[in-house]
């Protein structure tokens, strides 16, 4: 497994690699995961950005948290506080989607995870015929356990992304005060489930092609 250090900014040699995976002749995926707030989004939405600026249409994003099971089914069954956890997310229908993805090449309608309303809207993603390269990105990806040990099959490259827990535990209390949680609510979720699985993640990597260290100036 190679390792490389990012810090954030221009992908640089990542994005040879990509570029190596939309020029394989057929549609690929390509997977980034990590803990919740280690970048590995920002990562997939850079990635996204060069590679269409170089190649219009070529790339497109579909992300593993779209498969967040609805928000009124968690609350019937007492899971909104642990919200993010392996078990609330629909695993088997993100694996079918994937597969649809690299055996098909037609157009492809992914659901997209919409965080203002903390649920999805279907069919909001188009993989087009042209789009080369799908990158997906989530926390699980990588996840042993079933049924997510079906998704590392469908990777044709996948990168595990790694941020400092005190970094990464600050931009969580971040995220969730953007969202409109006091402090003390946005800590306690932080410390609480979203500790829980961002400890699971970081321990259950399951052969990732590329670890990548994300590191940060210290302001």
């Amino acid at each position: 497994m190679e390792r490389v250090t990012w810090a954030g900014g221009p992908p640089g040699p990542l994005l040879d690699r990509a570029f190596g995976l939309l020029d394989s002749g057929r549609r690929s995926v390509l997977g980034i995961a990590g803990a919740p707030a280690s970048g590995k989004s920002t990562l997939a939405e850079t990635m996204l950005a060069e590679v269409n600026g170089l190649r219009p249409g070529s790339a497109v994003l579909v992300g593993m948290d779209a498969f967040h099971l609805g928000h009124a089914l968690l609350q019937a069954r007492g899971w909104t506080p642990v919200k993010g956890a392996p078990q609330t997310f629909d695993a088997l229908g993100y694996v079918a989607l994937l597969r649809r993805i690299r055996e098909s090449s037609d157009t492809v309608y992914a659901p997209e995870f919409h965080r203002e309303i903390e649920d999805s809207i279907s069919a909001a993603v188009e993989v087009t015929s042209d789009a080369r390269l799908v990158i997906t990105e989530g926390n699980y990806l990588l996840l042993p356990q079933r049924p997510w040990d079906q998704v590392r099959p469908l990777l044709d490259e996948a990168w595990f992304v790694l941020l400092a827990d005190d970094e990464r535990r600050r931009r969580m209390v971040a995220r969730h005060q953007r969202f409109g949680h006091s402090l003390e609510e946005a800590t306690a979720r932080t410390n609480g489930s979203d500790e829980v699985n961002a400890q699971l993640v970081n321990r259950a990597q399951n052969a990732p092609d590329l670890f990548i260290e994300h590191v940060f100036d210290v302001v």
